[in-house]
């Protein structure tokens, strides 16, 4: 039952990104300018995330390390999130949120192939199979067809 709820999740996540990209967007318009969209939008998830991360300090009396050591990491995750919503926000009037939805899947497969294949960061290797590339070949050719047909 487990499996089923985590995999749920992931489609509900999915389902929002997909839901926050027109949302991002009109805000980008209605602001005049779609970087400022993204630095909203951040704003917002950072103090959801932060209340949040509060709450589990609490529940589980386990103390926030600030001050602890931080690698370039503690950057990068953020600057690459920034990147993506800046260009689903640009994206999304030009070519749609399908689209733009179906390009970013197709990202995240190939990038995340790649990831496992080298155990990026101490993640557990995973081979690039016959199967895998199939299967990402399938979700190319898919979102290139939501594009273009």
């Amino acid at each position: 039952m487990d499996t089923v709820l985590w995999a749920l999740m992931g489609v509900v996540a999915g389902a929002c990104i997909a839901t926050q990209a027109p949302i991002n967007a009109q805000l980008g318009r209605n602001l005049g300018v779609p970087v400022a969209a993204a630095g909203v939008s951040f704003v917002a998830g950072a103090i959801l995330l932060w209340v949040l991360a509060f709450g589990q300090s609490v529940v589980t009396s386990t103390p926030i390390a600030f001050g602890a050591p931080a690698p370039w990491t503690f950057v990068a995750g953020g600057v690459l999130g920034a990147f993506y919503v800046f260009s689903n926000i640009t994206l999304t009037p030009m070519i749609g949120a399908a689209a733009v939805m179906a390009l970013s899947v197709a990202g995240q497969l190939i990038g995340g192939m790649l990831l496992d294949k080298v155990g990026f960061m101490g993640m557990a290797v995973r081979e690039i199979s016959v199967g895998r590339l199939a299967g990402a070949a399938l979700i190319v050719a898919g979102a290139l067809m939501v594009r273009t047909l």
